[in-house]
């Protein structure tokens, strides 16, 4: 396997590190089980994902993959962390949902896959690796012409220091200790020009607001802390 060199072996780590835990709801990976249903919703309001050909890319546990996967999407997954792609791929046999998970990076995938797939979907992982232009060119590449491509990551601002690292992690315990670096995240602006810069055009951008002492997350039009965005590539 010809795996590039844009990804961060201390964030591989973390995550192979609490492997384990990815699909226990109330764990430290609970918030990701919570924002799912807002990532379907925020995706089908541009496309409905039964029989649609899908990558995920940095698919992680397969919490989205296995989801999309239930609504009838052919759906591959994605990602570098070894451990953690082997929690997904048992769990989605003990779940009996049919997809298809690999260890390779999305440059090597999408070099393999060129304008193959329908939609990609790229969640919360633009803001853990070394150049997230290059990933967002891979995700571009192999999308098919008139697909679609979603990603969802954080801004960088004060307000999301203080409640996506600081809160998140040290007081509230939503996400493991050391899984942000708050200048690695990415500005809406930033996403979209990089986006542009790959081929593809902005249709629709929305925030996550969540408020964890009831346990209450939704869609808004709030891009402070956590938000997404959902690009067509056009012909």
């Amino acid at each position: 396997m010809n795996v590039s060199d844009n990804f961060d072996q201390q964030e591989l780590h973390n995550f192979n590190q609490h492997a384990q835990t990815w699909w226990d709801t109330e764990g430290e990976f609970g918030a990701l089980h919570k924002i799912n249903p807002l990532r379907l919703e925020f995706m089908q309001r541009h496309v409905s994902l039964s029989g649609q050909t899908i990558l995920d890319i940095g698919c992680g546990g397969g919490i989205l993959s296995e989801s999309m996967a239930k609504l009838g999407a052919n759906v591959t997954g994605i990602d570098l962390a070894e451990d953690v792609l082997n929690v997904a791929k048992l769990h989605s046999l003990d779940a009996g949902v049919e997809l298809d998970y690999q260890l390779i990076s999305a440059e090597d995938h999408a070099q393999q896959h060129p304008e193959h797939y329908d939609v990609v979907t790229c969640m919360e992982m633009l803001e853990h690796v070394p150049n997230p232009q290059a990933i967002i060119k891979a995700a571009t590449h192999a999308t098919r012409p008139g697909g679609y491509v979603f990603f969802s990551t954080l801004n960088r601002t004060t307000k999301s220091y203080l409640l996506g690292v600081l809160a998140a992690e040290y007081v509230l315990n939503l996400v493991p200790k050391g899984t942000h670096q708050h200048d690695k995240f990415i500005k809406p602006s930033e996403l979209s020009e990089m986006a542009r810069g790959a081929g593809l055009t902005l249709i629709d951008s929305a925030g996550i607001d969540f408020n964890p002492l009831f346990k209450h997350y939704a869609l808004s039009h709030n891009l402070d802390i956590n938000y997404l965005m959902a690009f067509q590539k056009l012909d």
